[in-house]
């Protein structure tokens, strides 16, 4: 069930006009507190947007690779404490990705956006741009944006022949350990 989960799971762009059931959102939420944190320390904090406007500002948080979060109806910004985690990048991502993978198991798509180390425009920051937006404090980094509806597009699982299998190394790097039949 897992691996049929993880080869469903890919980057959706485009949503149907239809919101996202509150009980689902409390299914993604879920899963996100549950995911690993080194040494439990929990460093994450979410802010759930469903405000077509707030979106829409949201959507403008980069100059490439935000702007369909304008037509999804539920966006998920994931925000670290730096203070409270010298790993908040890593218990972020991680949590963003069970965010993903519940989505898929729900029949959602999703799709992440990058928001920490990239810029809103020449002098402001994405993540300044979303702070502003959502009164999110300066303690906290936002990490990254998930966007999540009902999708409106279909792609097809990646084949297993076309991963990438000579990226993985046996016993030393240069040593391939796998191929498919």
């Amino acid at each position: 069930m897992f691996m049929s989960l993880i080869e469903k799971r890919r980057s959706i762009r485009r949503f149907k006009k239809r919101p996202v059931e509150s009980e689902k959102i409390d299914i993604l939420l879920e899963a996100a507190l549950r995911s690993p944190s080194s040494r439990g320390l929990n460093p994450w904090h979410f802010v759930v947007v469903t405000n077509p406007t707030l979106l829409a500002k949201l959507s403008q948080a980069k100059q490439h690779g935000s702007s369909f979060l304008r037509n999804a109806p539920l966006g998920i910004v994931i925000c670290g404490d730096r203070d409270k985690s010298d790993v908040w990048v890593e218990d972020c991502s991680i949590a963003s990705i069970f965010i993903h993978l519940a989505a898929t198991f729900l029949e959602l798509g999703s799709c992440w956006i990058q928001i920490r180390e990239r810029m809103h425009d020449k002098t402001t920051t994405a993540e300044a741009h979303v702070q502003d937006i959502l009164h999110i404090p300066a303690r906290l980094s936002v990490e990254s944006i998930v966007a999540i509806g009902y999708p409106d597009e279909a792609k097809h699982p990646h084949k297993k022949e076309a991963l990438p299998y000579e990226t993985v190394h046996h016993d030393a790097y240069g040593r391939s350990y796998y191929h498919p039949q």
